[in-house]
């Protein structure tokens, strides 16, 4: 047989590998935990909120917050960030305007030396709520937009199941031709990384959380020490999930069906922006591995439609049949996450394309970490980030 035949057929074997023993990451069918039994009792809950520069999408998300139907006493924390666009003020105001739970927006002044930006806005917001005395805080970004029920039910599923931390990866914005192609495979390769059943289970074999929508309960920060302990981390919330789960914690994270992120993305730009700024650091900030990513995904998501085109234009049969069941594999378990975004299947087949852009992506955030830019958002640039830590 040629080398692209074995080429394919190395592929196949990986793809039937990830089918069936990759934690079934394809699946989309971890969904908040049904609630048991109503709480006797509704816990106290602080929703945090760090915002940096978010006048654009904070009309369409903070009301929501404001607007939550939950029975026991709850507060939103906004903490602006050094922002230059009147954030905390427009927050004031739609606080004003739509009532609700009561606000309190705070600004910490710019980061000490080792903290980034977002955690040390969370470490300002979570001193401020904990000193009221909540039993859970609601870690959420600012352009995430919660139905009314959403807290009740994050509550529900924590207390019902005697979970520490209640993760939900929001839907991301889904309008452009570039959010359609790029988005939904976000979120596929995220699985595909951290199987959310392998992290579910009562022995787990992964841990991570989605930062958009984080439900932590008061006293297990406290033991992990958070923020301090991940105050470095750009990939920060698998590092709260990491130090959560240290610290004996209990996780849970499953696909959103009612919290929704209002951040577009129309261009090319933004969404490379958005990967390439944390994808060296998921990597550790080592070369070695940049190489085996690079690699693995060139063999993986390359080789099929290479091997199909070539194999029939060179009558290469065995390269041609391999790669094309391959690649029929890929687009497959691609389609749950089409159906989840309400996006056509015929996206399905143009996965490769989508994962060679994610490849450059992954190949430019090490070559910006190796010129001294880093990971850079919102006119802030972290040089060295540190990785996030082992679990």
């Amino acid at each position: 047989m040629s080398t692209l035949a074995w080429f394919s057929i190395v592929s196949l074997a990986a793809w039937l590998w990830l089918l069936l023993g990759q934690g079934f990451f394809w699946r989309t069918d971890q969904r908040l935990p049904p609630e048991r039994r109503a709480p006797e009792r509704w816990p106290r809950v602080a929703v945090v909120v760090p915002a940096r520069d978010e006048a654009e999408v904070l009309p369409m998300s903070l009301p929501s917050l404001l607007a939550q139907d939950y029975p026991g006493a709850a507060e939103v924390v906004l903490v602006d960030d050094g922002s230059t666009d009147g954030t905390g003020k427009l927050a004031v105001e739609l606080s004003g305007r739509y009532g609700g739970l009561p606000l309190t927006v705070v600004s910490p002044g710019e980061p000490e030396p080792g903290w980034t930006g977002k955690l040390w806005a969370l470490r300002h917001g979570m001193a401020l709520a904990r000193a009221r005395g909540p039993e859970f805080l609601l870690l959420t970004d600012a352009d995430i937009a919660h139905e009314p029920d959403g807290l009740r039910r994050l509550v529900a599923a924590a207390v019902g199941h005697d979970l520490d931390l209640v993760s939900q990866m929001a839907r991301l914005r889904v309008a452009s031709f570039w959010e359609r192609l790029v988005v939904p495979a976000f979120v596929y390769f995220f699985a595909q990384l951290y199987p959310f059943r392998w992290i579910n289970r009562a022995r787990p074999l992964a841990t991570a959380a989605a930062g958009g929508c984080v439900l932590l309960r008061t006293e297990t920060a406290v033991a992990a020490d958070v923020p301090e302990v991940i105050r470095q981390a750009v990939i920060d919330d698998v590092s709260l999930a990491r130090a959560v789960r240290r610290a004996g914690g209990r996780i849970w994270l499953g696909l959103a069906e009612r919290v929704d992120s209002v951040r577009p993305y129309p261009g090319l730009g933004e969404l490379w922006r958005m990967v390439a700024r944390s994808a060296y650091a998921q990597l550790r900030h080592n070369p070695l591995l940049l190489l085996g990513t690079v690699a693995g995904l060139a063999l993986v998501y390359l080789v099929p439609p290479v091997a199909l085109v070539a194999g029939v234009w060179t009558g290469d049969a065995p390269a041609a049949w391999a790669g094309g069941a391959a690649w029929a594999v890929m687009a497959g378990t691609y389609v749950p996450m089409l159906r989840y975004y309400r996006q056509p299947l015929l996206l399905a087949p143009l996965l490769p394309f989508t994962a060679f852009l994610y490849l450059l992506m992954t190949v430019d955030s090490a070559l910006r970490h190796h010129r001294g830019r880093g990971a850079a958002w919102k006119g802030r640039t972290y040089a060295r980030p540190e990785a996030a830590p082992d679990r």
